[in-house]
């Protein structure tokens, strides 16, 4: 650039290591120089600032909606989150935890997932959610067990964080009253009994198979009589057994016998039905008290939580003939069962498998689905 008298002039408004100038051109009269100032224009600052506000809404707007559109679920119960994510593929991502050994913060991080990004869980029984999971996972707002029961979901620190808890409830109603009777009439005719001796009859062997028993006309003692209780004894007198019951409260809306202590109760029955929820109140609630009350005769069906029975003593009364036989569907060490039940034959084993029924199983997906819907609010409050 030339100046009105033609001479060669520069303008500078940058520089190589600003904000510091080379002070060789403070001397020099044929330079003008800029503080990199060329776009401080008050219009340009103004159109800067929207372009920067633009910016940033937009791209919040993208996570936001990404968040929305997928929320992180911890799925600790195998199968159930396979089947729901071939149902909803673009509503959730389902992080698999129970395909991992890993420990569940390493888990997160191999799934390239923060803990606050988790907002539910889904479990079962065999899957405890303890509150050392629950703290670690700051955001979560849901627990959704594929279970009738929560005893294996800290309870108290869910009503601390004020964390909605979900269980499948009366779905599985039907099906474990079905299982408590199944298991009843197997123990008295001794039908899996008789099928492993008749996989090893043959006419070189007597048949020396000992007799069973008839269900019509028993007592049988409900332990608990909610839903599943009640489904049991409508079941169970369509063969005129006499229903006898204890829990927490007498029921005025039947007409079974109450009893308000267990060994009582058991002194009164053939049969033992276990339907309560395991609590500290309930937990060993069938002892060797109990056993010996219901006597030699007398069989224990199971379809509750394991720790109701006392298992070591369980072993030992069924051993030495104390009862006469148990149908157990839960184990208080799940999936570890008695090595000492294995070789008897007045025992029915079932690996906890009383809702493990096809429908019952796509009902519960539908469940969870549901509730997971509700919670984030893409559908109405499940009733």
């Amino acid at each position: 650039m030339f100046d009105e008298r033609g001479n060669k002039r520069w303008w500078l408004d940058v520089f190589e290591n600003e904000p510091n100038v080379p002070e060789e051109l403070f001397a020099l009269d044929n330079v003008v120089l800029s503080p990199h100032a060329a776009a401080y224009t008050l219009d340009c600052f103004m159109d800067a600032c929207e372009h920067v506000a633009k910016s940033l809404d937009a791209f919040f707007s993208m996570v936001m909606a990404e968040e929305e559109e997928v929320p992180a679920i911890l799925v600790l119960a195998s199968s159930f989150g396979i089947d729901i994510k071939s149902q909803n593929p673009p509503k959730y991502r389902f992080l698999e935890a129970f395909s991992s050994n890993l420990p569940l913060l390493q888990f997160l991080q191999q799934q390239q997932t923060l803990p606050p990004s988790v907002r539910a869980i889904i479990c079962n029984a065999l899957k405890p959610v303890t509150a050392d999971v629950i703290r670690s996972l700051p955001s979560l707002g849901l627990v959704v067990t594929a279970s009738a029961g929560t005893d294996h979901i800290d309870l108290t620190e869910c009503r601390r964080r004020r964390i909605q808890v979900v269980n499948i409830g009366g779905l599985f109603t039907a099906d474990v009253a079905d299982m408590a009777v199944a298991l009843l009439i197997d123990v008295l005719f001794k039908i899996s009994a008789g099928d492993r001796f008749a996989r090893n009859w043959g006419l070189s062997k007597p048949l020396g198979f000992p007799f069973g028993s008839k269900l019509g006309g028993k007592r049988v003692g409900i332990i608990g009589l909610g839903r599943i209780g009640g489904e049991v004894a409508k079941r169970l007198e369509a063969f005129d057994c006499i229903i006898k019951y204890h829990s927490r409260n007498k029921n005025p809306s039947v007409s079974y016998t109450f009893y308000s202590n267990v060994v009582d109760l058991a002194s009164n029955s053939d049969v033992l039905v276990l339907c309560c929820p395991l609590t500290e109140q309930t937990r060993h609630l069938i002892n060797k008290e109990v056993m010996l009350a219901l006597g030699k005769d007398g069989i224990i069906i199971n379809v509750g939580r394991g720790a109701l029975i006392d298992e070591k003593e369980l072993v030992q009364c069924l051993v030495k003939g104390e009862i006469r036989g148990a149908g157990l569907d839960v184990f208080e060490d799940e999936p570890n069962v008695p090595k000492g039940l294995f070789p008897l034959d007045n025992v029915v084993l079932s690996p906890h498998a009383a809702a493990l029924t096809l429908d019952g199983f796509k009902d519960s997906c539908e469940y969870v689905t549901q509730s997971l819907d509700t919670f984030f609010s893409i559908k109405p409050q499940v009733s």
